[in-house]
């Protein structure tokens, strides 16, 4: 009769240890979605540099302005954000407010992070406190110049130009009735900051457009930043994502290529730290969601594939300016049908890239090459050399001239001035550590 109290105690002890057990799992939960939405965000790209610790910060960011350090935000108490509470982390993000109540730099994109819920907010703050370890490292001095150094300023630019987290979460989450799009415009105007890059800037650096339904200039292409040209994401047929499909645009956030292109500069940070990390079924409602924005530029003519330069140039016929150049630096890759070979040296026939209104990109990826690294379901790299030391200024402008008029492509010819002075504005090349380039 006395086992009782014994049974009762047993079964209290259980449940205490269940409960706890619980708990457990749900830490567990939370710590893997906010490690989870910091890849979607983007946040290893801009905050991590090679041989330092993940999250310490230091990526140079050069804008018109000057020079931006990206800031450490592990749990370091002195350099990091050990200090900051929920609602101050919260604050940053989605305000652009820091601990201090100065406001952020918009090289942070909180106007796109503004779109981030309670509930992921909770989750990232679980996870940059309790997952990332703590890395003593300072954040250097940023390089702006005066008056631009002041901060003070930029609270009436974040009042005029950053939306309120209530209003900018209710009109993502609300612009699509189809779950698949509603949960593709979220990511990508959301924790991704698609626009932050791709979408134009008015005079005082605000984003034009920061949802689709804003206005038809949303991811409508960026500003040269670092030497690159961020391309247009929406459904123009030369120079977006007009002739790509769904799945197109799924293997590209997930290896870096596919049968049209491939990434280069800060896209290929944003793959490799951050989507090739998401799931398929995120992929894929980032990729319908794309496929939905109609093209902003409506008087751009369909690409069609011109074959005369490649029978040219089957019949050695290298009289056009640049061809020779081009048989002898970039045909054994891209072949002189212009073709390529998809997913591993990319095709310059009909790429948005080469067709773009401003040369930018393809000359710098000319000066300075690029690598493709391995991802984890493309474990091959492919590094493209730079040319800077083999070509000159006119011979890099005839060879780019050759490429943007060939098979079909029929852009604007590049002079040897256009060139020297993107060599001259060209900051120093130090993608492999880390910094941000965009294409």
């Amino acid at each position: 009769m006395k086992t009782f109290p014994i049974l009762a105690f047993a079964c209290s002890i259980f449940a205490l240890s269940h409960q706890t057990a619980s708990a457990h799992d749900d830490k567990a939960t939370l710590r893997e979605e906010g490690r989870y939405l910091a890849a979607a965000s983007d946040c290893a790209a801009c905050h991590s540099i090679k041989n330092k610790p993940e999250y310490s910060g230091g990526v140079s960011f050069t804008l018109p302005i000057g020079t931006i350090y990206s800031t450490n935000i592990t749990p370091d108490m002195d350099h990091g954000i050990g200090k900051y509470t929920e609602a101050e982390f919260g604050r940053a993000l989605r305000e652009g407010v820091r601990r201090d109540g100065s406001t952020l730099y918009p090289a942070m994109p909180y106007p796109s992070y503004a779109r981030l819920t309670d509930h992921d907010i909770h989750a990232l703050y679980t996870y940059f406190h309790e997952n990332v370890p703590a890395a003593s490292i300072p954040t250097p001095e940023n390089g702006i110049r005066w008056p631009f150094s002041m901060r003070w300023p930029l609270m009436f630019w974040r009042w005029a130009f950053s939306p309120a987290p209530v209003k900018a979460q209710e009109k993502t989450l609300h612009e699509f009735a189809d779950a698949q799009m509603a949960r593709g415009a979220y990511l990508v105007e959301g924790p991704a900051h698609c626009g932050a890059c791709h979408s134009p800037r008015g005079l005082t650096m605000q984003e034009k457009a920061l949802t689709a339904s804003d206005s038809p200039s949303f991811l409508a292409g960026g500003a040269l930043i670092d030497g690159w040209i961020p391309t247009s994401l929406r459904q123009e047929n030369r120079t977006g994502l007009g002739r790509w499909s769904e799945q197109d645009i799924v293997d590209f956030l997930k290896t870096g290529r596919n049968m049209q292109g491939e990434s280069f500069g800060a896209m290929t940070s944003a793959i490799v730290h951050g989507t090739q990390h998401l799931s398929d079924s995120d992929l894929h409602a980032m990729a319908k969601y794309l496929r939905a924005l109609q093209p902003f530029d409506r008087t751009q003519t369909n690409w069609v594939y011109d074959p005369s330069v490649t029978n040219a140039l089957r019949k050695a016929d290298v009289s056009a300016r640049g061809a020779k150049l081009y048989v002898d630096n970039c045909a054994a890759c891209h072949r002189t049908d212009g073709k390529g070979y998809p997913a591993v040296f990319p095709p310059l026939a009909g790429n948005p890239v080469v067709m773009g209104k401003d040369p930018a990109s393809l000359v710098h990826i000319v000066q300075v090459g690029a690598t493709l690294p391995k991802t984890e379901t493309a474990p091959s790299a492919f590094t493209m050399p730079d040319f800077m030391h083999r070509l000159n200024d006119q011979q890099v402008a005839d060879v780019v001239t050759f490429i943007r008029h060939a098979w079909g492509n029929n852009a604007p010819a590049v002079s040897a001035e256009d060139v020297a002075k993107l060599r001259k504005d060209m900051p120093p090349r130090n993608m492999a550590d880390g910094e941000i380039s965009l294409n």
